[in-house]
């Protein structure tokens, strides 16, 4: 048994038990609304998801350790604080939950801050490793875990690593779940494509690190909602795996310029290379919270391509083309 009524065990045991064969979804019993936490729900990503489960029914628990207050909103989301770097917070916290979904994020990511715990290793790899025990402990029914498009246990990259270390621990724990590995999410709020375009607005281009080729399949933050609300009603998807991604596969340098047509702007891009800003961004690093990284400048340059094909076949959703999203809230 992996856990105990002593409470969850640690991320390391968890490592040395191995994997423990998933069991069938459980059914709430009766006929009140199915009780589904967000972990990072007052994130960019966590955020919509808890807007999509509430329209359809859910009654949403969001949880967060940031400044909201505990209680019921007017929009009838109710909100526990839960720190995934205070492990004693999270059972209680998922006191009569049935499903978790987990998307978490640190302030700032992809520019970590280790001085301050902000880091892959931290958030994603263990705070997912005590999220999946404390789950366990409080017998939720299901899983959902937001991951990344390139999670692999080998990987290049340390993120993608602790991508796959949180991915392990949501298979590990024996309880059904469903793993989204979407490439480039974006929308209202974000801080990547927003950030970029916004220069537009005072300068008469756009600057671009690196060459503008690496390759996207941007999906829009509410299709991200929408999906995970479909894995909640779909027990087919249990114990599986998904690439995500929208319908345009592209470079960095096709979103902003379509970014750009929407707004009716016109800006060149003007390239800076990679190894240039590392440099000047290195000695920022001693920074408790640095505005930029080398690490962080190799995570906005990476390619992240998906195969979409086992989602659409599972899952089958028809998902915003880049240009109509982007017209929800960037046109004039």
């Amino acid at each position: 048994m992996l856990g105990s009524a002593a409470g969850p065990l640690s991320p390391e045991q968890h490592r040395r038990n191995g994997v423990v064969v998933s069991k069938a979804r459980a059914k709430p019993a009766g006929k009140t609304p199915r009780v589904v936490a967000v972990a990072g729900g007052t994130g960019f990503v966590g955020s919509a998801i808890a807007r999509s489960l509430a329209a359809r029914g859910y009654r949403v628990v969001v949880l967060s350790h940031r400044m909201k207050p505990a209680g019921v909103s007017s929009d009838g989301i109710e909100y526990r604080v839960a720190d995934v770097t205070r492990p004693e917070t999270l059972a209680s916290a998922l006191a009569g939950v049935d499903t978790l979904v987990i998307s978490l994020a640190f302030r700032n990511s992809p520019i970590e801050a280790p001085r301050r715990g902000q880091t892959f290793e931290k958030i994603d790899a263990d705070g997912t490793e005590w999220l999946a025990a404390a789950a366990q402990t409080a017998n939720v029914a299901h899983l959902v875990y937001v991951s990344g498009a390139g999670a692999a246990p080998d990987a290049a990259k340390h993120w993608f690593r602790a991508k796959w270390r949180a991915e392990e621990a949501i298979r590990r724990v024996g309880i059904p779940y469903t793993i989204f590995r979407p490439s480039w999410i974006y929308g209202p709020g974000d801080h990547s494509l927003n950030r970029f375009i916004g220069f537009s607005r005072w300068l008469p281009f756009i600057p671009q690190i690196g060459n503008g080729k690496q390759l996207l399949a941007p999906v829009f933050v509410d299709d991200m909602g929408e999906l995970v609300a479909d894995a909640l009603d779909t027990p087919a998807v249990d114990n599986m795996a998904f690439e995500v991604g929208g319908p345009d596969t592209m470079t960095m340098d096709s979103v902003i310029r379509t970014a750009l047509r929407v707004m009716g702007r016109r800006r060149f891009i003007l390239h800076t290379p990679v190894i240039l800003m590392k440099l000047m961004t290195a000695p920022l690093t001693l920074l408790p919270t640095p505005p930029m990284t080398p690490s962080a400048i190799d995570f906005v340059v990476q390619s992240a391509p998906v195969d979409t094909g086992p989602l659409t076949a599972a899952l089958p959703r028809k998902l915003t083309p880049l240009g109509d999203a982007l017209a929800g809230y960037l046109r004039p």
